[in-house]
């Protein structure tokens, strides 16, 4: 009986296959690429071991140990162990977060457009679409392992042996199946692809924090996450396989679970019950505006609460970094201070670069909602009312805009409120505020880039994701990898003034500002003009 609910498995990891004909290629590509160009730009960074230590001095402070993880290696800092512990984190992020998309769309998102229920009336295994879909993300996870692993082998580093490199994209593997494992678990658990989403980024979220917090002040927190594991393999230094192991061992445990799960459920229903909705609407819920809140609402409080917790976590250890600037003779040597800013004032505002772009993923989510709602028929209802397309698109605009401001600044809020705790001379809101307000423009500038998109070509959103991934990788390492300037002058973060330490450039924000209005302008007019989905 088990055997005929795989049944036409293999068929339907060839039809996932060729509908992902492009978006999987590109992923792989794109991480192995990033991976090789970091580790090019490591290997010719600098030239001498007193520079190479130097730096390793300034990963040591408990701020850049929140940020990428603890340093193993740190006493001899080579182009092996400066790779794994500045860019193995954040690439097993990605790769996380390629896992959760891929699984949710293949999974909870089919199901609520029908095409499961579709596939599920031809002769086919109630368990094979699941199945299927954990096959193929785990192919894709094992060939971007042996991409990455044999690609950094490939260079010729001599710190980057070939069990080195193997193991650094086995870790980048390994978190992509154990996050494929979670997300289809909750697609048992959720009953619509939004909560699955959800609850899939606030473990990624959640696990991320318990990391940063482990590695700052208890090094055995770090153990109950999985990117925790993933660190503790400490790739290019001792090159421990175990935590691979582990992973994938508690992959298969939670994918059991999940399938056990799908097969008792029913399609279109999920294990979290629902709450019932009231017998007579809101008056709040007659405007298009009212309507898109309502149905965000619960990611809006989410995304709200992670924020404030996520500026509070970075906050939190601003104390240790004050004590380790003062006491560590090297640092203050390299950042000599600005007349009038402390060192952790110039610190801050890498923190706050860092802060306002995972501040801009929500808004564009609230955004990127009317894309889905238009995918799935049901503007249409809304639109054939006496509602107009701009009075529509502008609903989500102000929506995503609204909450943009509201989830930076309650990540400063939490940032000031940790840090005004621990530090001996505590930096003022208003200081923090300016600091982090300030990029407010560049916010809008990307979600300029989201209405455009929705609004003209609603397939070309990626383009918008596309951005601010590329805007994190130019700012976040274009200091630590040298980057030219002009690269960081093609995001719009890259024109942002780093308050305090240098004076606030008023052409350069109603620059960016101008450019978002007129994205917006732009979108409104396509939106208008274009057909709409169904």
């Amino acid at each position: 009986m088990w055997k005929q609910r795989f049944s036409q498995t293999g068929r339907l990891i060839l039809f996932i296959l060729k509908r992902d004909r492009i978006r999987i290629p590109i992923w792989l590509l794109s991480i192995t690429l990033i991976t090789i160009l970091t580790a090019t730009s490591f290997s010719g960074l600098y030239a001498t071991d007193q520079e190479r230590q130097a730096i390793a001095e300034t990963m040591k402070n408990p701020a850049m140990t929140a940020m990428v993880g603890k340093g193993y290696g740190l006493e001899n800092y080579i182009e092996g162990p400066m790779m794994a512990h500045q860019m193995l984190l954040f690439t097993a992020i990605v790769v996380a977060i390629m896992s959760i998309l891929l699984v949710t769309r293949h999974t909870r998102n089919d199901e609520e457009e029908g095409r499961v229920e579709l596939i599920r009336s031809l002769p086919v295994g109630r368990l094979a679409n699941v199945t299927a879909t954990i096959l193929v993300l785990v192919g894709t996870n094992f060939v971007l392992a042996l991409l990455t692993g044999f690609s950094l082998f490939s260079m010729g580093i001599e710190s980057m042996g070939l069990n080195g490199s193997l193991l650094y994209g086995s870790a980048l593997g390994a978190t992509g199946i154990i996050f494929t494992a979670i997300t289809v678990l909750f697609a048992q658990l959720s009953a619509n692809s939004r909560g699955t989403i959800g609850l899939s980024f606030t473990v990624l979220g959640v696990a991320y924090l318990v990391r940063a917090i482990g590695d700052v002040s208890n090094e055995a927190l770090s153990w109950a996450s999985p990117l925790g594991w993933i660190l503790g393999t400490e790739v290019y230094v001792n090159d421990y396989w175990w935590p691979i192991y582990l992973t994938l061992v508690i992959s298969i445990l939670i994918a059991v679970i999940a399938l056990s799960l799908h097969a008792i459920r029913d399609l279109g229903s999920g294990f979290l019950p629902s709450k019932p909705g009231k017998k007579h609407a809101s008056s709040f819920l007659k405007s298009p505006f009212g309507l898109a809140f309502r149905l965000q609402r619960t990611g809006i409080i989410s995304w709200a609460i992670g924020m404030f917790i996520l500026g509070a976590s970075y906050g939190s250890v601003l104390g240790d970094l004050e004590s380790f600037f003062s006491s560590n003779e090297m640092m203050s040597e390299m950042l000599p201070p600005v007349e009038g800013f402390t060192l952790t004032e110039q610190f801050m505002t890498m923190l706050m670069a860092i802060i306002s772009m995972l501040c801009t993923i929500p808004p564009i989510m609230f955004l990127m909602k009317l894309k889905g709602e238009e995918k799935r028929g049901q503007i249409e209802h809304i639109l054939a009312r006496a509602v107009s397309r701009y009075r529509l698109l502008g609903s989500y605009l102000i929506l995503s805009l609204v909450f943009g401001f509201v989830m930076l600044f309650l990540a400063i809020l939490g940032l000031w409120v940790a840090a005004d705790s621990v530090m001996e001379d505590p930096i003022s809101l208003q200081s923090f505020m300016k600091a982090g307000l300030v990029y407010l423009p560049a916010l809008w500038v990307m979600t300029g880039i989201g209405v455009v998109t929705v609004g003209i070509k609603p397939k070309l959103t990626g383009i918008t994701w596309l951005v601010l991934g590329y805007s994190f990788f130019v700012v976040y390492l274009g200091r630590m990898l040298q980057l030219p300037d002009w690269m960081a002058n093609l995001s719009p973060y890259g024109h942002i003034p780093q308050i305090p330490v240098e004076e606030i450039s008023y052409l350069n924000l109603a620059t960016l500002s101008l450019l978002a209005l007129v994205l917006m302008i732009a979108g409104f007019m396509g939106f208008r003009k274009r057909d709409i989905a169904g």
